[in-house]
């Protein structure tokens, strides 16, 4: 659970009295529309990011290792969804390739057993996150869903760099796999799923296990960084102000794959496998200013054209992280609940 000082809850009650104003008053407060490649941004989401600027909010690469951790912390709980009180949550530990591997199993009471599941990776850069700062959004997901969610709190860099966290991302599914009887799981209908570099890491694990007894059947891709070498336009062209900066994505990468030489193996950016034939289906969310758009826009290109079977969709008016938000942004509830839909046609309706 993650607790704010006092000033930080004033500073939460504001921003969400703010963006729940009329939305005349808001669009004259958010300032003169912001348009890039086509794209307008949200109003609730232009707020956003003017009150970041008015409170001089650092970025995560301002910040020492322990400050951007815990800055993250205090930002997913700023604007979180609500609790859902019919979703119990249970933590356990298996041994992991590097020692204690910690996961939160979310389980609505309404699922019966064996229930379908989702093992979720958290958002961070690799270096940031943890099994709190997702808390709500794998609430949401199973409630809405009618899944179990497996959170993995994975190992993260600089500590542990490449490919540590591809490790313990892998050893979570054949752990859960394993055990699917225990635990009231359906084996035949476990999917990956995750936002941004847990994007990545169930990117890769789709695309590792694909000749392996032991697979995902679908994958949910949340605006996922599939390309460490940051070679798409629009890491430049959305490097500044929507949130998710340019020179951010340069520190999570040199403390996640510090050797440049590494950064195009698959296992890192999975936008680099030379085959992607073979993956099971995918749901990906890309954002219109997005530093990482055009990665995932193109990564779905590439599942598509690889013959897997793919839903694209782009929220052209959000940012980077905006499914943590889904408590006061209206386009955040949005997209958890086509995610959690998502995950239902793939998983319960099948």
């Amino acid at each position: 659970m993650i607790h704010l000082t006092r000033r930080q809850r004033l500073e939460a009650r504001l921003a969400r009295a703010l963006l729940a104003l009329p939305a005349p008053l808001l669009s004259r407060l958010a300032g003169a529309p912001i348009s890039r490649d086509g794209f307008t941004l949200d109003p609730q989401a232009q707020l956003i990011l003017a009150l970041q600027r008015r409170l001089k909010k650092p970025a995560s690469h301002q910040l020492s290792l322990a400050q951007a951790r815990a800055n993250l912390r205090v930002e997913a709980a700023t604007l979180a969804a609500a609790p859902r009180p019919d979703v119990d949550a249970e933590d356990r530990a298996f041994d992991g390739p590097g020692g204690p591997l910690r996961l939160r199993i979310y389980r609505p009471r309404h699922v019966p057993a064996p229930a379908p599941a989702l093992l979720y990776y958290h958002g961070g850069g690799f270096v940031l996150g943890d099994l709190d700062s997702h808390d709500d959004i794998c609430q949401v997901l199973a409630d809405d869903a009618g899944i179990v969610v497996i959170a993995v709190d994975y190992r993260l860099a600089p500590e542990h760099p490449f490919p540590a966290a591809v490790d313990d991302a892998l050893a979570a599914l054949r752990y859960v796999h394993g055990r699917a009887a225990e635990l009231g799981l359906d084996p035949s209908r476990l999917a990956v799923g995750g936002d941004s570099a847990g994007g990545n890491l169930a990117a890769v694990v789709a695309l590792e296990t694909r000749r392996q007894p032991v697979r995902p059947s679908f994958q949910l891709l949340i605006y996922p960084a599939v390309d460490l070498t940051m070679s798409f336009p629009s890491i430049t062209s959305l490097g500044e102000g929507f949130f998710l900066e340019r020179a951010t994505i340069e520190w999570f990468v040199e403390r996640y794959v510090p050797d440049p030489r590494q950064r195009r193996d698959p296992r890192a950016s999975p936008y680099f496998c030379d085959d992607l034939a073979g993956a099971p289906p995918a749901f990906i969310l890309t954002l219109g200013f997005d530093p990482l758009r055009d990665e995932g826009d193109a990564y779905a290109r590439r599942l598509e054209e690889s013959g897997v079977l793919v839903e694209h969709r782009c929220y052209g008016d959000m940012f980077h992280g905006f499914v943590n938000t889904s408590g006061a942004i209206l386009r955040g509830a949005a997209a958890l609940a086509e995610l959690a839909a998502a995950l239902r046609r793939s998983l319960v309706q099948r």
